[in-house]
């Protein structure tokens, strides 16, 4: 277990600032952050010298007190994601050995640590992994509280449990509260519980609407949470039935181990009934929203991984589902080919332009490692004890990719590069027509957001614009 954790956080922090800003979020709360160091301003998010308030602060303090320990810009953004992960993973086992054992500790930490959406999410500066660690804490903090016959001790473990939430609260707003709610239910001190939420969320909230009024409630509150949950305007509105596969990718390499829910005997144990409930009422939850995006479902992943490795662990045939899991693993290769242009044209248009020969022959030879996994494994292999050292064959997997596929990612789907090979000139030059994946990096890099062409602009100014899927620099005179 320490080796894999080792393993994990080399391959991370190696690769933090290899490839820059992707997307638009990334650029936008990096900026949002490196403005609160530079004005000292911790109340009122800024984006471009305005007031933002999409998201809580949490990620943008973070990135603002990475900025005044002098990181970089993307190791700013991106450190102090890595490090919560770390942190959240020893939270993780401590709490899962003293419930369960150790093996079912190892086993959940590892199939977490090499999930493909708690990875994705660990590298890439947004507001979805410090809710998702914080939150799962306090659930699971609740859900098997220390045994402990002394009051202060219930008390201070409530408290640390509200605090938690409350973080979690400052990382994406009432999302977290909601998806709580039902753990609420069964906690043992419940006053203490919110009051320690409170007394860790509530100041921010309250500064802020005494700063900006109700401009900061209409944005956040009733844009954010309730039309974002309620209305199709927000352009992010997928079927009822979107977070089903979202789910089982996210757990990737480890999803044929999903059709192991379905032991009846899993749920006899109270504590698996629990974890079942709360993941289906978050499930219920999300589907429910009109706008759905893949990195929401990721608070659900620890809790669905804990129920999957029970099962594992009482499994007759543990090693083949390990194989299973091995032919899956088998994939990565083929994932980092498609990383890319799923970032720039989305995952969608990716697949369909991939070749059909080449998945013709990665099917075949993930049929073939996942055969010679079964044989030499074989029916007397402990497969669930053997599943760390599939996590550790699959870090060392992504990591390796991770590091062949930075420079790729850098050059077409970051504006790093791009703006770095001309910086003055795409300083001062105005967009035309840019997309906004692009646009919020280069307004980041240049420091302040480029103008967008108009119609009468003079002779010899400089445009940005996009051509054949790439970003280049032009004047009036080249058209």
């Amino acid at each position: 277990m320490v080796v894999l954790i080792v393993l994990y956080a080399i391959l991370f922090f190696w690769n933090l600032g290899r490839t820059g800003f992707l997307g638009p979020d990334e650029p936008r709360y990096a900026s949002i952050g490196r403005d609160m160091a530079r004005t000292w301003d911790w109340v009122t998010p800024r984006l471009d010298g305005q007031p933002w308030f999409e998201k809580p602060p949490l990620t943008y303090w973070l990135t603002a007190a990475s900025r005044l320990a002098h990181l970089p810009d993307e190791w700013a953004a991106r450190f102090p994601q890595a490090l919560i992960s770390l942190a959240f993973f020893y939270f993780y086992f401590r709490i899962l050995r003293q419930e369960f054992s150790i093996a079912i500790a190892i086993v959940a930490t590892a199939m977490l640590a090499t999930s493909i959406g708690w990875l994705a999410f660990t590298y890439v500066a947004v507001t979805d992994l410090p809710m998702a660690a914080t939150l799962n804490l306090a659930v699971l903090i609740t859900m098997f509280p220390h045994h402990d016959p002394r009051t202060r001790e219930r008390w201070l473990n409530a408290l640390l449990a509200g605090a938690l939430l409350g973080v979690s609260a400052l990382g994406k707003g009432f999302v977290p509260i909601v998806l709580f709610a039902p753990v609420l239910i069964i906690a043992k001190e419940r006053f203490a519980l919110i009051a320690g939420a409170i007394v860790t969320a509530a100041p921010w909230y309250v500064w802020c609407y005494q700063r900006n009024g109700e401009a900061f409630w209409n944005e956040l509150f009733w844009k954010h949470h309730v039309a974002r949950f309620l209305s199709p305007t927000l352009d992010h509105v997928q079927p009822f039935w979107f977070y089903l596969p979202m789910l089982a990718l996210g757990i990737f390499p480890w999803t044929p181990l999903l059709a192991l829910l379905g032991q009846r005997r899993l749920f006899e144990d109270s504590r698996a009934k629990m974890m079942g409930a709360w993941v289906a009422w978050g499930l219920i939850f999300f589907s429910a929203s009109r706008n759905k995006l893949p990195g929401y479902v990721l608070p659900l992943l620890p809790v669905l991984i804990i129920l999957i490795t029970i099962a594992f662990s009482r499994s007759p045939k543990a090693a083949y589902w390990l194989a299973a899991c091995a032919w899956m693993a088998a994939w990565l290769p083929t994932a980092s080919s498609i990383l890319p242009n799923a970032l720039l044209t989305g995952l969608s248009r990716a697949l369909a332009e991939f070749s059909l020969i080449g998945m013709s022959i990665v099917i075949l030879l993930s049929l073939m490692v996942a055969a010679a996994a079964a044989f030499l494994m074989g029916p007397h292999v402990d497969g669930f004890r053997a599943a760390p050292l599939l996590a550790l064959a699959a870090a060392v997997t992504i990591g390796v990719l991770l590091t062949q596929t930075a420079p790729v990612l850098d050059r077409y789907v970051s504006v790093r590069r791009f703006y770095r090979s001309n910086p003055a000139a795409v300083s001062g030059a105005c967009l035309d027509r840019v997309n906004r994946t692009w646009e919020y990096g280069l307004n980041y890099y240049a420091g302040h957001p480029l103008e967008r062409c108009g119609a009468n602009e003079p002779a010899g100014r400089r445009f940005v614009r996009v051509e054949d899927g790439r970003l280049v620099l032009g004047t009036r005179d080249d058209q």
